[in-house]
């Protein structure tokens, strides 16, 4: 800075008023101090300056690597931060790399706010979390948790997929959840529940699964090994989530298994990665966007008003019908 003030011939504090943006600086100035600045190659270290004040204006994300749906989010997260001033700081779940250590090195950066995108800890754990610094958990409900939390009607969405599927006259129909991703439990009971509201509860069936294609390509192994050993295959799957029916769908064209012809599929999500499918996926749609901005204005009002309680934001989804649901041909 003091380079610059040198060579633009004014004060070291006049070029930290035109780097702050603030009053003070003819229009001329600012442009020959820009100029300068440019010539030399000086960039203003914003983590420096945040750092002084004894206060940054970084949002700390944690997101897990694989997770399709995750990047959409990640995507709505930086517009809405760089609206309200603040800047973004990724740090990812992969193997060998668990979210503690992604937390820690986010804390360790000393970010303002953390958003935790599909977090699995526990409800202590956040609590604790949450009373060090301010926290916003994404895709997942923590009832008495001291961070905000935004996510789905997840009940909601999955009774608009099991209603849709049973009209098209479904019944058996199964279900891969999620095991212990965000919202799992949550659409795990609410398929039960509609099972039974449609007077189907013989017909219950949840396989164990998680939200990797993986998982959903497991599944269809079951299904299509115990179709060859004379058991008929569920006219519907409903997936815990898109990466899940994706693996269905892999799993099920390999096998001669036609889609939607003898198996209907739905997903959950609607993340980028149903658009890109051969069949294009239908799949109960969270809205990535609404998320994000919500999760970034709570992080960005608790900051700035720290009297602020914990809130939660519950939006509504919506069933998209594409192409892999149709008619049930038992019907």
């Amino acid at each position: 800075m003091s380079d610059v003030a040198a060579k633009a011939g004014v004060s070291r504090a006049l070029v930290s008023i035109v780097f702050r943006n603030q009053p003070g600086a003819s229009q001329e100035t600012r442009e020959r101090v820009l100029r300068v600045a440019d010539e030399i190659g000086y960039r203003p270290d914003s983590a420096a300056r945040l750092l002084a004040r004894g206060r940054s204006r970084t949002l700390g994300v944690m997101l897990t690597v694989h997770q399709t749906f995750q990047a959409d989010l990640v995507e709505g997260i930086y517009p809405e931060a760089e609206r309200l001033g603040y800047d973004v700081l990724l740090s990812a779940n992969a193997p060998g790399r668990d979210e503690a250590k992604s937390v820690e090195a986010l804390l360790s950066h000393r970010c303002g706010a953390l958003i935790l995108l599909g977090s699995g800890s526990q409800i202590a754990e956040l609590d604790a979390l949450g009373r060090r610094t301010v926290a916003v958990s994404v895709g997942r409900r923590v009832p008495g948790a001291h961070v905000d939390s935004v996510h789905t009607a997840e009940g909601k969405g999955v009774r608009q997929a099991m209603d849709h599927l049973v009209e098209l006259g479904h019944r058996r129909i199964v279900h891969v959840d999620g095991g212990r991703g965000p919202g799992s439990a949550e659409r795990r009971r609410a398929y039960r529940a509609a099972m039974r509201r449609h007077g189907l509860e013989p017909e219950i069936r949840v396989i164990p699964g998680d939200h990797t294609e993986e998982s959903g390509i497991e599944a269809g192994r079951l299904l299509v090994a115990e179709r060859d050993r004379g058991q008929p295959l569920p006219t519907a799957v409903l997936a815990g989530n898109d990466r899940c029916a994706m693996g269905l769908l892999i799993t099920f064209a390999r096998a001669g298994v036609e889609v939607p012809g003898e198996v209907s599929v739905v997903g959950y999500d609607d993340s980028h990665l149903s658009h890109l499918m051969p069949i294009g996926l239908t799949t109960v749609r969270q809205d990535a966007v609404l998320l994000a901005e919500y999760a970034v204005r709570f992080a960005v009002e608790r900051l700035e008003n720290e009297e602020l309680e914990p809130r939660e934001a519950v939006l509504d989804p919506k069933l998209v019908v594409r192409g892999t649901s149709g008619p049930c041909r038992e019907r």
